[in-house]
This record gives C-alpha cells, structure tokens and sequence, in this order.
C-alpha cells in the first residue's frame, strides 16, 4: 500500500524547493558564474528537487510492486511503463537523474550553461511530477 503521508511530505518539500529556487530562475550567466554562493544554493536545491523526485518515484515502485529499477533514471522509465508519468516527462526526469550523478559526484564541472537551462526550461517537469504523481494517488 501506498504510504499516501509520505509521499504528500515528499511533494511538499519539492514545492517548497520549486518555490525557493525559482527565486534565481532570470539570473544570467554571466551573474551565476561570477556569484559562488548562488551556484552552491542552486545546485544544492536542483540536487534535493531531484532526490524528492527520485524518493517518491522509488515508494511508488516498491509499494506497487513494479519492476525494480536499475538507476535512479530507470526509475522513471518504470513509472512511465506503469502509466504514472508520460513518456515526454520520463525522458526529462531521466536527464534530470543522471544529472544529478554530476551534481553528487562531480565528475566533471557543471557547465552553467547546462544549470540555467534547467532553471529556465525544466522547472515545470517538478510541477508536472507532481501533478502526475497526486492524479495517480486519487486513482489509487
């Protein structure tokens, strides 16, 4: 069974998130480069959206029985197999995961480029997760 508390706190966090990061969603490049402070609380928040999504994903999963994913960008592609997300939206959050192996491991240096992107482009992929996730909830 679907541990429906849980899940609500998860999202509530990554509204809060949303909420907090969208506050640097016009910064330009040159801004974010020059600026380490807001470099480390964008990518730190980008990282925690991440991990709430990948965390809720993983509940889902597990409490439905679904075939256990093989990364954290598999996940999504299971909840896309099981109807719970559409395909555009996991082909994105599958982006967003592998993403954040960079952000937690550093292998490379993170393009800026590449962050404000996602601050401009891929915000809304958090609010269309949770919308999906809170639809598949009523119908469960």
């Amino acid at each position: 069974m679907v541990d429906i508390l849980l899940i609500q706190r998860k999202l509530t966090e990554l509204e809060e998130y949303l909420k907090q990061i969208k506050e640097y969603q016009d910064i330009s490049i040159s801004d974010y480069r020059r600026q380490w402070k807001i470099q480390r609380i964008v990518e730190r928040t980008l990282h925690l959206m991440i991990e709430a999504c990948i965390d809720i994903a993983n509940h889902v999963v597990s409490d439905k029985g679904l075939r256990p994913p093989v990364s954290y960008a598999d996940t999504f592609l299971v909840l896309e197999e099981a109807g719970i997300i559409n395909k555009a939206l996991s082909s994105r959050l599958q982006k967003m995961a592998r993403f954040r192996n960079i952000i937690v491991h550093r292998y490379e240096e993170i393009e800026p480029e590449i962050i404000i992107s996602i601050l401009r482009k891929n915000l809304k992929d958090f609010d269309l997760f949770k919308k999906s996730i809170l639809q598949f909830l009523n119908r469960t």
